[in-house]
């Protein structure tokens, strides 16, 4: 398997030098090191803090912020992907002396133009380390000047213009293909393509001979699938690469290795790529069960290529992917909408997309009931409407295409009108957030540019082919010889001339070919084979050729989508990367369009030419122009119009022109519908009293089947003993009977069909007699000459207003009852017949055109009698300065049953008991606010109010706060040493120091407010409503792993201070916590038996919850074992465990904080088997050496051995005379003859002994000599 390379060398390194991959504990970072061992005391590079991901509003603060660390001192510098950084008023790149360690770069006022992925580069000379970050830049109003729009088309054009000429001119000669060859990744892009893409992928390549294609393909295909076979079980669900919102691009499949230790690898552009199983990095591969996902992040230019997944040398999947160049011309703005308006987001893009994606909220917007998405008829301009919008559609909204992206927000604000509170909203057809900038006029203008550069390209083009033709002429008649050779190689770069008459040849001599291939055959075995090939190769399509007509015909059997190009004579060598001009062609092709029934449809498409004329088809008959059908020809532009569309104008419509052709779908729909006039008797309310009956109908037309549904004040109604429903093909009926009060309201049918849906309104009044008036009844004079008060209407009317009141009359300690007659409908009436000091009762009644509603009696009033006010409100200090405080108060909840008239202000100083009067009782103050001006500078005073009506003064309210009599005071400063002292997944505690004082500058902090904002809100919440006075705080309710940002605010009398963030965010969550095990005493090994289960229980602290992983001899735990995972513990369980079971158990504890490793090895066994048969033998005569067979469970337990036991015919007592003997032999010492000896041998492991294996008795029988006796002599 051969795989193309392209040279590269973005990163040279020095002679010598390495690049060994590291890993960083901080995720991200990428580290390379130079040398293959580091010095004592050296270390590569490394980043304690990484900048962070920002989105700010344009014109903000933007900065980056990284901490290193390496020794030597590495140094730091900063880039970006696209741009520079060199403009030192854009960019301040800067780093802390005193931490020596800390680096920033700073963009003051911030533009749209400077977001983009910045990559911050730390290196010493034993290696580097690099990060990324991403910048979003959300752009507040339509802020480009028409020279900028001007500079950047110019700086396209040139660019555009220099791809062209490095197209044209310096591919053909990288790629240095022989003639006639076809490039190798043609057959591994089509392997994997779509049949409806070959016809692009041939002439991308210059491929235009589709017969030989297509059996070429098959070929290739079959021995393909036989060597993906013998790696590959199944291999379906080959998604092709595409780029999804959020900057990156995925492609995916679904694939079975027959070995799951087998290697992926991935390849572009036949070069492989290193990748990782954590999407943090550039390259990842996320696998779900048989899905295989492999993502790009951070998308650029250079991604481009074709990406090949291989395992075992043989390609499984190939995608070629060409990143989409097109950028935002105009950007989505902010939009405020009102409820149940219409909200719409609008932007232009560089060159025409079909499609684009839009996210709302972290969430996909798709074309539905709540969305709306439109794009024009050029294809630039693209609208997303947030159909009746709610408070919570508010947030942040992206639309995305290719690797370029802009987000604004959407502000939903609340109708704040006290008018319609509590009522259902009427839906508002306006839409905000229309652009006053003429996209229209945008748009036009960028196409009338990529039509101009179009044009210029086509006219380079046809230069740079004639000059190449013109070359190609004088080398072929300066070396004729070359034409037989390029014949008889099949060599496509002939012209269409030479072909004919080159088959001209073969069909004037036919005979005289067969003749000499005849004579041939019988000179010469060899010179046949060498005349077959030739003829073989004579009548075997070349790779270039044009296809034949029935080639064609057999083409479309193949469902191959085959377009005939227009003729045009070639003389010279065809470079397969030059552009060739296309002839006429479709600059704008059909679009499927949806008509309702009885409308007129329109389809439009525009060819490059003005005078082609061209043909349109309809389901693949000629359309023939009619009353019903007008064709239009207007220059460019070919129009067709249906006129009063019918069911049967729903088809496949096709124009076709100059051998191109373009479809689209003309779908007739017929959605419900309502006559007018029924629609507006149906919208009259109908008006019924409580009791009767209601009817409501009306017809409606449309394409079957309909649902229809009927609804009360937004509830779906149902039939029942009260509720009919009648549904017809062409009506409907609802009959509503014995009608209550409750049941008016709007009355709304719904009709739906696959076509849409459509609404009508009306409503039903049910009349009723009122509501009683509500109470308690609100006393405005209660003297000795009048009795006067007032009460609110019924709650309910009944359908129709209040005419009267009718009030009756209780003198307490009487039983009769008298009228007072009717009054009109205000809700207040004045009684000065009374007596002084009686206390009286009133009943009242509301009076309608429906009748009397039931009674409300009044408390008893009582005429005459003095009733003090209550309290006020303690004074609230509005302002102090040195001359003067202001004051205010609120009036008593018990005004005494009088009007209050006035109010008694009184002050005190500190430390003093008496009260001294501020206004004199005669004189009372009018208002409910108050300038103190009788004041010391310096003094501090209390105050205290009373309310005055005509009975007199009532009780004084609690005295206000002590405030001194001086100027304000300055706002404090920000807080000091903000900082986190604990967290917990829901819960923040913070402490800080208060701020300093400077006189002049700040004062003192009198207290705090702490403010959160979660990352996915942009507004700040205070968590105190009152300032607290301690520096420190604990914040409640997180969202677990939540990220927050946090800010201290200082207060006092003069105002809120400064605010104070944290340097960075918070995630909700405990202070990180590396991985370690708590238990001291933890089992390295266990023994178990057979058949029982094993149990490894380990213990542990680690924050975050950490990721764990058990491991079996390095391998993945089998699905006979049961984990059981906790926060702070890990269980390990085999039900019933087998030999097989056997091996070392690694326990991985993984966090982003680090990693813990444990290992623990499970014996399991059983009693052993006993040993084979044991034989004895003696080689020196005392001993003897007992060998055996090993026990069958000897080579599946290492810890098994072997004990030796004996006894001999006279002492008859087995003793041990070996132990622990861990091979197969023994020898046994202090034999003696005479004697019989018998010996046991036993198998021993953790478990138990085996039974004894015996050997034979052994003896070696004595010899007997004779005993001489001798004589003692003396001398």
């Amino acid at each position: 398997m051969k795989f193309f390379r392209k040279s590269k060398n973005e990163e040279p390194s020095a002679a010598g030098q390495l690049k060994i991959k590291k890993k960083s504990s901080v995720p991200g970072v990428m580290i390379t090191q130079f040398v293959e061992e580091l010095p004592a005391g050296m270390t590569t590079p490394d980043f304690i803090r990484k900048p962070i991901a920002l989105t700010i509003q344009e014109g903000k603060l933007a900065f980056f912020k990284a901490i290193v660390s390496g020794n030597p001192k590495p140094t730091v510098h900063w880039t970006r992907n696209n741009g520079e950084i060199t403009d030192p008023e854009k960019y301040i790149i800067s780093s802390d002396p005193t931490s020596n360690n800390e680096y920033y770069i700073e963009m003051p006022e911030v533009s749209p133009d400077q977001a983009d992925t910045y990559k911050c580069i730390a290196a010493n000379e034993y290696g580097k380390a690099v990060v990324t970050a991403t910048l979003n830049v959300i752009e507040m109003g339509y802020k480009k000047s028409k020279a900028m729009q001007d500079a950047r088309a110019a700086a396209a054009k040139t660019e555009d213009f220099k791809n062209l000429l490095t197209k044209v001119l310096v591919e053909p000669n990288k790629a240095e293909k022989k003639d006639g060859e076809i490039d190798p990744r043609f057959w591994d892009v089509l392997m994997s393509a779509n049949k409806k893409d070959y016809e692009n992928i041939c002439t991308e390549f210059g491929v235009t001979n589709f017969r030989w294609m297509l059996k070429t393909l098959n070929a290739k295909k079959v021995e393909r699938e036989e060597e993906q076979a013998k790696f590959i079980e199944q291999l379906s669900n080959l998604k092709h690469i595409e780029v999804k919102p959020g900057g990156g691009a995925e492609f995916e499949i679904e694939m079975s290795l027959k070995d799951p230790n087998l290697k992926v690898f991935l390849f572009k552009d036949g070069e492989m790529i290193p990748f990782s199983l954590d999407s943090e990095e550039k390259h990842f591969l996320k696998k779900t069960g048989r899905r295989y996902t492999f993502g790009i992040k951070d998308l650029g230019g250079d991604d481009g290529g074709l990406y090949q997944v291989i395992v075992g040398g043989v390609p499984i999947f190939s995608t070629d992917f060409k990143v989409p160049m097109v950028d935002f011309l105009v950007k989505i703005q902010e939009v405020k909408a009102t409820e149940r308006q219409d909200a719409v987001f609008e932007c232009v893009l560089s060159s025409p997309m079909s499609k684009i994606h839009w996210v709302g909220k972290n969430q996909p917007c798709e074309q539905g009931e709540k969305f709306d998405i439109e794009v024009s008829e050029d294809m630039l301009i693209h609208r997303l409407v947030i159909k009746d919008c709610e408070k919570l559609d508010g947030g942040i909204y992206s639309a995305s295409v290719g690797i370029k992206s802009c987000n604004a927000f959407l502000v939903v604000e609340v109708d704040n009108n006290p008018a319609s509170k509590g009522k259902k909203k009427v839906r508002n057809t306006t839409r905000a957030g229309v652009s006053d900038v003429d996209l229209v006029k945008i748009a036009s203008e960028q196409q009338a540019k990529l039509e101009k550069e179009r044009d210029e390209k086509m006219e380079l083009a046809k230069q740079l082919k004639a000059e190449m033709d013109a070359l190609a002429a004088e080398e072929s008649q300066s070396e004729p010889e070359d034409i037989h050779e390029n014949e008889m190689t099949g060599n496509y770069a002939m012209g269409e001339n030479d072909a004919k008459e080159k088959e001209d040849k073969k069909l004037k001599k036919p005979k005289e070919d067969k003749k000499q291939k005849k004579y041939e055959k019988k000179e010469n075995n060899e010179n046949e084979t060498i005349e077959a090939s030739e003829e073989k190769e004579d009548h075997m399509p070349k790779p270039n050729s044009k296809p034949s007509e029935q080639e064609k015909e057999e083409l479309q059997d193949e469902e191959i989508p085959v377009e005939e190009k227009k003729k045009r004579v070639r003389t010279g060598p065809l470079l397969q990367d030059t552009i060739i001009d296309p002839g006429v062609h479709f600059t704008c092709g059909l679009s499927d369009i949806r008509v309702i029934m009885g409308e007129s449809a329109e389809m439009e498409c525009k060819l490059s030419s003005e005078t082609c004329e061209g043909i349109w088809y309809k389901d693949g008959e000629e359309i023939k122009a009619s009353d019903h059908i007008e064709t239009i020809h207007d220059r460019a532009f070919h129009r067709l119009i249906l006129k009063n569309c019918t069911e049967d104008d729903s088809g496949v419509y096709r124009f076709e022109a100059d051998g191109r052709k373009t479809e689209a779908m003309c779908i007739i729909e017929d959605p419900p519908r309502i006559n007018p006039d029924n629609l507006a008797d149906f919208s009259k309310p109908v008006i019924i009293k409580v009791g009767q009956s209601a009817t409501f109908k009306l017809s409606f037309m449309g394409h079957e089947p309909m649902k229809i549904t009927w609804y009360n004040e937004d509830e779906e109604l149902e039939s029942d003993k009260h509720i009919h429903i009648e549904k017809s093909l062409s009506d409907s009926r609802l009959l509503l009977s014995k009608c209550q009060r409750k049941a008016s309201g709007e009355i709304k049918i719904k009709i739906k069909n696959e076509c849409g849906t459509i609404e009508a309104i009306s409503r039903l009044i049910v009349l009723d007699r009122p509501s009683p008036p509500l109470g308690p009844v609100e006393i405005i004079e209660a003297s000795s000459s009048a009795l006067e008060f007032k009460w609110r209407p019924p709650k309910d009317e009944g359908g129709c207003p209040v005419i009267n009141y009718i009030l009756e009359r209780q003198q307490l300690g009487r039983n009769s009852w008298m009228k007072l007659g009717q009054i009109p409908g205000e809700a207040k009436y004045r009684d000065t017949n009374i007596d002084h000091g009686r206390k009286y009762c009133y009943h009242i009644r509301a009076v309608t055109e429906q009748g009397i509603s039931e009674v409300m009696e009044t408390d008893d009033i009582q005429a005459g009698t003095r009733a003090y006010p209550g309290p006020p409100s303690s004074p609230k200090v509005i302002s102090a300065f040195a001359n003067c405080i202001n004051l205010e108060w609120i009036p008593p909840s018990n005004p005494g049953g009088t009007n209050i008239v006035g109010y008694h202000l009184e002050k005190r100083k500190k430390g003093s008991n008496l009260w001294g009067s501020i206004n004199h009782m005669n004189e009372p103050i009018k208002g409910q606010a108050f300038a103190v001006k009788d004041v010391i500078e310096g003094m501090e005073y209390e105050f205290r109010v009373a309310a005055i009506n005509t009975s007199g003064a009532g009780e004084p309210s609690t005295p206000s706060e002590f405030i001194i009599a001086r100027d304000p005071k300055k706002p404090p400063g920000q807080v000091i040493d903000l900082k986190v002292t604990d967290s917990t997944y829901t819960t923040l505690s913070l402490g800080w120091t208060k701020p300093r004082e400077e006189e002049g500058i700040q004062d003192e902090a009198k207290g705090y407010f702490v403010e959160l904002r979660p990352a996915t809100n942009p507004e700040w919440g205070r968590c105190n409503n009152n300032p607290i006075t301690m520096t420190s705080y604990n914040i409640l309710g997180l969202k677990s792993m939540a990220m927050y940002w946090v800010r201290v605010i200082a207060t006092n009398s003069g105002g809120d201070g400064e605010a104070k963030d944290l340097d960075n965010y918070i995630l909700a969550m405990p202070p990180p916590v590396r991985p370690k095990f708590t238990d001291r005493k933890m089992k390295s090994f266990m023994v178990v038996r057979a058949g029982n289960s094993a149990r490894i229980n380990i213990n542990f602290v680690a924050s975050p919850m950490p990721t764990i992983t058990w491991l079996k001899d390095g391998m993945p735990v089998s699905k006979r074992v049961t984990i059981s995972n906790s926060d702070i513990t890990s269980q390990l369980l085999i039900p019933t465990s087998e030999r097989q079971d056997t091996g070392i158990y690694s326990v991985i504890i993984k966090n982003m904080v680090g990693q813990e490793t444990f290992s623990v090895e499970i014996r399991v066994t059983d009693d052993p088997k006993p040993a084979g048969p044991v034989v004895v033998d003696q080689n020196v005569p005392g001993t003897v050496t007992v060998t055996w067979t090993p026990s069958p469970d000897e080579k599946r337990d290492d810890r098994l051995y072997y004990i030796v036991s004996m006894r001999d015919s006279v002492k008859r007592m087995w003793q041990t005379v070996a132990d622990r003997l861990f091979n197969n032999k023994f020898t046994v010492l202090n034999i003696m003859a005479g004697r019989e000896y018998y010996f046991r041998v036993y198998a021993k492991n953790d478990m138990g002994l085996s039974e004894p294996s015996e050997s034979p008795v052994w003896g070696i029988t004595k010899k007997k000599g004779l005993l001489r006796l001798l004589q003692y002599v003396p001398l």
